[in-house]
């Protein structure tokens, strides 16, 4: 099975840039209040999901695996 990942971006710290629906159109929409969210709540685990994450300017955008729970993005600290 493919790897699976939960997304949610985080709606107190989004200051709706627009980069995350810009970037990844398939997998990220604004809602009417120019807010970013995941198209869905399980995407498929992908470098393009990962980037978008990664260039989101304050990492309101979490990544987990939908299978482990263990977090993708931002990395746990160790």
């Amino acid at each position: 099975m493919a790897e699976r990942w939960t997304v949610g971006i985080d709606k107190r710290m989004c200051v709706r840039t627009g980069l995350c629906a810009a970037s990844a159109p398939e997998e990220f929409e604004l809602d009417e209040d120019g807010q970013g969210h995941a198209r869905s709540a399980i995407l498929p685990a992908s470098e393009e999901v990962l980037e978008v994450a990664e260039s989101c300017p304050i990492e309101a955008i979490g990544i987990t695996n939908a299978d482990t729970g263990e977090r993708v993005f931002p990395p746990p600290v160790v």
